[in-house]
């Protein structure tokens, strides 16, 4: 597929974890970028490969501003996060070519259902942007919502006072990082997502689930769900290589 790509510019980049970054985008060649909270963009990167283009689900929500946020963890053996966490050549003022906002995975109308979402990793990137989209409108206060996050160790839980935050401020949005390797002083949920599904949806109240993550995580996940009941109407997902 040929994808049209516009000019942008890294605006930040912030180390988050010591193998995650988030970079900060202002779209420099288009009179208008907009999006939907959950969509990606590819990345157009002059890499020694067949294929330059990368996909990265946007963080942040709309704003209207043509700016955006992207959060990548190194592959140790991937050239496009390579390149991007090589700070000789990526830091403020690089420019770098994006294409428009692709992707149906989007938050849809459920009134009368829970949100469930369910992620590993920098799979939390379209679901930061889906909530924080709600809280910006005002209407996550209408939504009875579960936000479960796998990941390995508490230095990886990303986005951890925000999500902590929100939950305090909205008594139906519950916020669940789960830890599968532990440490003495963590008291949250422990081990993996699956564990924390199961148990909230054991009575399979009406619900809809949004996956996004590790695809051995979201496999088990979607067959899990429909053992549970769910219809695969009520699964959407998005996959993460």
């Amino acid at each position: 597929m040929a994808y049209e790509f516009f000019d942008s510019e890294i605006i930040e980049i912030l180390d988050e974890t010591d193998s995650v970054k988030r970079f900060f985008f202002r779209v420099t060649g288009h009179q208008n970028f907009t999006f939907k909270a959950g969509q990606f963009v590819m990345l157009d990167l002059p890499l020694n490969a067949k294929i330059n283009n990368r996909s990265y689900s946007i963080a942040s929500h709309p704003n209207n501003h043509n700016e955006f946020e992207l959060v990548v963890v190194l592959k140790p053996d991937g050239l496009g996060t390579n390149y991007l966490f090589n700070e000789q050549t990526i830091k403020p003022g690089t420019k770098v070519k994006c294409s428009k906002p692709l992707g149906k995975f989007t938050l849809g109308e459920h009134p009368e259902k829970e949100i469930c979402f369910i992620c590993t990793g920098t799979g939390i990137a379209p679901f930061r942007a889906m909530l924080k989209d709600l809280h910006q409108k005002g209407t996550l206060k209408d939504k009875k919502a579960n936000l479960i996050f796998g990941c390995r160790f508490e230095k990886d839980i990303l986005y951890r006072k925000e999500f902590e935050e929100l939950a305090a401020e909205y008594p139906d949005f519950n916020y669940y990082p789960v830890l599968s390797r532990l440490s003495d002083t963590w008291e949250g949920e422990k081990g993996y997502v699956h564990g924390v599904y199961e148990r909230l949806y054991e009575n399979k109240q009406p619900a809809v689930f949004y996956l996004c993550g590790w695809k051995d995580m979201i496999m088990q996940a979607r067959d899990t769900l429909q053992k549970l009941g769910y219809d695969r109407k009520e699964i959407k997902f998005e996959l993460y290589d």
